[in-house]
């Protein structure tokens, strides 16, 4: 594994004397892909730099997405041109630094007429001159045959012929994850299940942190001359901690995703398809699974886990049914779902959909910097620009930025001499999740055995749910939402993490609870 990477979140004693040890240059409040961005950013220019979740680690928005890596050509259209070449170009750097977690897949556009392939192409051209895009990647025309031939579910009846063109597809997770553990190597201290509780300032800011583990009562005061919220959904409660009369900035929007059975829907490619309030949903190939999404809608509240409604199932069913006309998938097709919220700044008037995804910074009256917005392609460098301006802020010298060139831990080239005794899938599973550290993860047992110790040991799991939905994504990609992986996974986390046998089956529970109450609408 990387060097140093390791992160076991398990000794809390440990992680308070750290916390406490030391006022750091920068603490970043929030353990989702963009504080996972700044901290590495940071820690990496030589800052001292603390990383503080109230929760798991992506536990909100930044596992919850359409997990791609994409610059947005619907962007282009709606004239948000600096968000579309920013994302585009970040592609490419991802793809190279952690090139197991942004793989190619090739992105199907049908086309009803010659004059909207057009429009598609020249837009297309102007996409790629913005991203940068190698000859090797630019856009290609499939005839109606080759479209059959590709994809043979899909109706071809009135279509012109398909615009293709490759995209990057993500464990949005896991990415949060590496980026994580690349920030614990460059020396920041990172604590997961820590909610900040207090922000003051006398000279430095003071932070009061608590545990949301069940089991834990550990609190830590953190000392950090600045402070830069990156709670996602959370923002604008961390910013009332600051100034209890600030309005709020965000409108948050629910997205939701549903995954069937590749048996059910099979897909080689990334299908876009328009849906009749014109908008655009994909459907993905994922292993044995096909997943769709996403819906686009404001919701009121910042919950962990928002519900999703028949009615959302049907939004999605609804048009993939009429792009595969003969597959009729119905709720007993549904496998398992996810929903999200997604952080986005402004108001909402209008459409959710129609809000800019471009990230804003502001500063409140005790000189925290807050950051919401943006889109997971453009992480890396949403961090970079607001590292720069805390460097500035601070009034010290660092090291420049190195995000772009630096692997991710699991990005390194690799030798698979040592896994002659693999089956193919779980070859093709691990080289997925683990990139590089598949050898590591192949020296801690067999199986799941040796993906659920990897989870705890170098990867920071505390709770089942943790491992369940997050390290493995067995709650969204394994046969009955994964729940025959509870029992086993949670005694082997019993055994490392001390759990009591009442512990564990409340895991265990609380697992089954968040399965059961993302179907309860579901009929």
């Amino acid at each position: 594994m990387s060097q140093n990477s390791a992160l076991n979140c398990a000794n809390r004693a440990e992680l308070k004397q750290q916390l406490e040890a030391t006022c750091f240059d920068l603490a970043v409040i929030g353990g989702g892909i963009t504080g996972a961005g700044i901290a590495r950013d940071a820690a990496l220019r030589g800052l001292k730099v603390a990383l503080l979740e109230a929760q798991d680690f992506a536990s909100g928005t930044s596992s919850r997405s359409s997990k791609m890596i994409h610059g947005g050509l619907r962007y282009l259209v709606q004239g948000d041109i600096p968000v579309v070449k920013e994302s585009a170009s970040e592609r490419a750097i991802l793809h190279s630094i952690a090139p197991h977690l942004a793989t190619k897949s090739p992105y199907i556009l049908t086309t009803r007429s010659r004059l909207e392939s057009l429009f598609l192409r020249v837009a297309l051209k102007i996409y790629e001159f913005l991203g940068k895009v190698g000859k090797e990647d630019k856009h290609q025309v499939w005839s109606v045959a080759k479209l059959k031939a590709q994809e043979p579910g899909l109706a071809t009846k009135g279509v012109h012929n398909a615009i293709v063109y490759p995209e990057f597809l993500t464990d949005d997770a896991r990415l949060t994850l590496a980026t994580i553990r690349s920030a614990k190597a460059a020396g920041a201290v990172v604590g997961n299940y820590l909610a900040v509780t207090r922000v003051s300032r006398d000279g430095d800011f003071s932070l009061n942190a608590e545990s949301r583990l069940p089991t834990d009562d550990t609190n830590a005061t953190i000392k950090a001359r600045l402070v830069i919220n990156a709670a996602g959904p959370w923002v604008d409660q961390l910013c009332q901690m600051e100034n209890p009369q600030q309005p709020p900035r965000l409108a948050l929007s629910r997205g939701i995703h549903v995954v069937v059975s590749a048996k059910r829907l099979q897909v080689s490619n990334t299908v876009v398809m328009s849906t009749s309030d014109k908008r655009k949903i994909f459907a993905v190939p994922m292993g044995d699974y096909t997943y769709l999404g996403t819906t686009d809608e404001f919701y009121p509240d910042s919950d962990y886990w928002p519900e999703v409604y028949a009615k959302d199932i049907d939004y999605l069913f609804n048009t993939t049914n009429r792009y595969f006309p003969n597959i009729h998938l119905s709720a007993e097709d549904v496998v398992s779902v996810w929903s999200g919220v997604r952080p986005l700044v402004g108001n909402t008037e209008g459409k959710a959909n129609e809000i800019s995804r471009k990230d804003e910074v502001w500063e409140g009256p005790m000189g925290m910097l807050s950051i919401a917005g943006g889109k997971l392609s453009a992480y890396r460098a949403m961090a970079e620009r607001i590292v720069d301006r805390a460097v500035d802020i601070l009034n010290i010298e660092a090291k420049p930025c190195t995000t772009a060139r630096l692997t991710l831990p699991g990005g390194e080239s690799i030798l698979y001499a040592d896994l002659t005794k693999l089956d193919q899938t779980t070859l093709t599973r691990w080289r997925r999740l683990y990139g590089s550290e598949i050898n590591e993860v192949n020296t801690m047992g067999t199986g799941l055995e040796a993906e659920v110790r990897y989870a705890v040991l170098v990867e920071g799991a505390l709770r089942l749910e943790d491992y369940w939905a997050r390290r493995s994504s067995r709650a969204w990609f394994d046969d009955r939402g994964g729940i025959d992986s509870l029992e086993p996974a949670s005694r082997i986390m019993a055994e490392l993490l001390n759990w009591s046998d009442d512990l564990r089956k409340q895991e265990i529970a609380h697992c089954l609870e968040i399965d059961k109450a993302s179907r309860q609408h579901i009929h």
